[in-house]
């Protein structure tokens, strides 16, 4: 009986030798590559957290620059968060506050400047929208019309839309062209929340220009229950 035992677990150990010999370099791979991969998933997760601890470090050192109205600094503190971690969420808001101190002293040039770097690199939709929309404006105030209506026509994040379609009705105005800025603001007028107060300023500049609010809305809302037009806007 003992020997016939034997004799079997020789032959499961010749089998496993066998199987280990054809397929041994194949598992040992394939568990290299798995737990490889496990670690570069935990290294990579490791190192996001880390970028985001470090920049959101220098977004402090931002604001509290930006709430002492130190412009110079504000200035230093953002060009190295946008060297050292550009792709984070934390730079694009940097840049969004760093161009409002520059602006708040007079430096329009360098607040263009810092607006369209985030125009063009920010990660989110809605910040490169938003960076757009007041790059536009500093244009309109230099008297850069066609530039501010380049700047306006990728913004297209959706909850802009109003104020995206009002800001490029303003630099038609100021471009002399009333009708096509009276088409910009019905598009406002019926892209804005009724329940905004700012919706009574796009209403003056529309009936200023002999166009009709109620007409704009009512193509608004006929334009928002066309399932075609619903799903774009989602």
């Amino acid at each position: 009986m003992a020997t016939s035992l034997d004799l079997q677990e020789q032959e499961q150990i010749d089998a496993l030798k066998a199987f280990w010999k054809q397929y041994g370099n194949l598992i040992t791979w394939v568990l290299i590559l798995a737990l490889g991969g496990f670690a570069a998933w935990n290294g990579w997760n490791w190192w996001q957290r880390d970028q985001a601890a470090k920049a959101g470090a220098m977004f402090d050192e931002l604001d509290r620059a930006a709430a002492a109205g130190d412009a110079v600094k504000a200035a230093r503190v953002f060009d190295d968060l946008k060297t050292r971690y550009p792709r984070t969420a934390v730079a694009e808001q940097g840049g969004l506050l760093a161009a409002k101190v520059q602006v708040d002293h007079g430096q329009d040039d360098a607040a263009r400047a810092t607006l369209a770097w985030v125009a063009a690199n920010a990660v989110e939709d809605e910040y490169r929208t938003l960076a757009r929309l007041r790059l536009a404006g500093l244009l309109l105030q230099a008297k850069l019309f066609d530039q501010a209506l380049v700047e306006l026509g990728p913004a297209q994040a959706g909850p802009f839309e109003a104020l995206v379609a009002d800001r490029r009705g303003d630099v038609l105005m100021a471009q002399g062209k009333r009708d096509e800025a009276r088409a910009a603001y019905e598009s406002a007028f019926a892209a804005m929340d009724d329940k905004l107060d700012y919706r009574r300023l796009i209403e003056a500049k529309l009936v200023a220009l002999g166009g009709n609010p109620n007409a704009a809305a009512a193509a608004g809302s006929g334009k928002a229950a066309t399932p075609a037009a619903s799903g774009a806007s989602q």
